[in-house]
């Protein structure tokens, strides 16, 4: 396959166009613009539909309809705007509608400021908008990964009638990298015989809502999607192992500062510094059974973030108490160096090794 030298918000698009995504509604923030930029000007090109809304809350209804309709449609946004959009991505999920979310997050809180930042993970994997629900949430660290997660997303959102989200900080929407584009692992996915397309006559009109008035009618919905949130949670968990095996302290990261913290853990291996990296691929579900995996040798884990350390929640539920928990981060865009981590690794060692 060629490779393509791509920036990593136009990759997702492009990612996002080759799984046959028809229709995109975005409102313009950075670090996120080049990805409603490049879908202003590609998807015109195959009778696709491009809107600007006017705002982000208009933006994540017109998803709705277009999800309602159907189609494979996706949004974009990065940090604050994709706070304006919870209330409408909750009311996707409750009415089982297909989407395809982007996050270029940014740091915070309120406007905070444009640089890259991790601290959007509450909002992502715990769902800013009311009600129970769920959303897979994909945490690429690579624009070839970006790709290959953004285009399978739109057959995981369709098998599951549910929104699935790509959260990816400003360094992936705005760094190069060479990518392909690949056909994602074959699904079996269901008819969308659900959609309201219109009934030619033939059958009685289709209504999307995600309103229950009857409280027993709602609990029984919520059952129903909790069981397809322990479907995701089975079958769904991605994450990668690195020098696990017989890693004295193993550092978790993921996206682009699993890259930083993957230079250190190869950095230290050459001082014979026993270090592994469990990178989530998804962090939601989040992948617990990573740390069953977790060698008798391990003393110490080292949750490390672009943030004040949103994920040591998660951590520490999969670690079940067996091993003590760390935490090094920065924050506001402040990216973490290899130096620094290689520090708090010696930290917890106990001094220079």
């Amino acid at each position: 396959m060629v490779k393509i030298l791509m920036k990593g918000n136009e990759a997702i698009g492009a990612a996002a166009i080759k799984a046959g995504c028809k229709f995109f509604f975005g409102y313009p923030i950075t670090p996120q613009n080049e990805l409603p930029e490049f879908m202003s000007r590609e998807l015109p090109k195959i009778n696709g539909v491009f809107v600007q809304a006017e705002s982000e809350i208009s933006a994540i209804n017109m998803v709705y309809g277009a999800a309602g309709a159907g189609f494979r449609v996706m949004t974009s946004s990065s940090s604050p705007g994709l706070a304006l959009k919870q209330e409408g991505i909750s009311y996707i999920a409750g009415a089982e509608l297909p989407c395809v979310i982007v996050n270029i997050s940014r740091g915070g809180p309120g406007l905070g400021g444009i640089q890259p930042s991790q601290a959007d993970y509450y909002m992502c994997t715990r769902g800013g908008g009311n009600g129970d629900y769920r959303h897979i949430v994909y945490a690429p660290a690579t624009l070839q990964e970006a790709v290959d997660l953004t285009i399978e997303a739109f057959d995981v959102a369709d098998y599951y009638r549910n929104p699935v989200m790509i959260l990816g900080d400003g360094m992936i929407g705005q760094m190069m990298e060479p990518v392909e584009f690949r056909e994602p692992k074959k699904r079996e996915l269901p008819l969308k015989c659900w959609a309201t397309d219109g009934t030619e006559g033939k059958r009685n009109p289709n209504i999307i809502s995600s309103l229950f008035l009857d409280p027993a009618e709602l609990e029984k919905h919520n059952f129903k999607l909790d069981k397809k949130y322990k479907d995701m949670e089975e079958n769904e968990v991605r994450y990668e192992m690195y020098m696990v095996e017989d890693a004295e302290i193993v550092i978790i990261a993921y996206g682009t500062t699993s890259r930083i913290t993957r230079n250190v853990v190869d950095a230290l291996r050459n001082e014979n510094i026993k270090v592994g990296l469990i990178r989530p691929i998804t962090i939601w579900p989040f992948p617990n059974k990573a740390f069953k995996e977790i060698s008798s040798s391990t003393k110490a884990i080292l949750t490390v973030e672009m943030s004040m350390g949103q994920m040591i929640d998660d951590v520490k539920i999969a670690n079940e108490g067996r091993l003590p928990v760390h935490f090094y981060g920065r924050a506001g865009g402040m990216i973490p160096t290899p130096d620094a981590i290689i520090g708090k690794v010696r930290e917890i060692m106990g001094g220079d090794k």
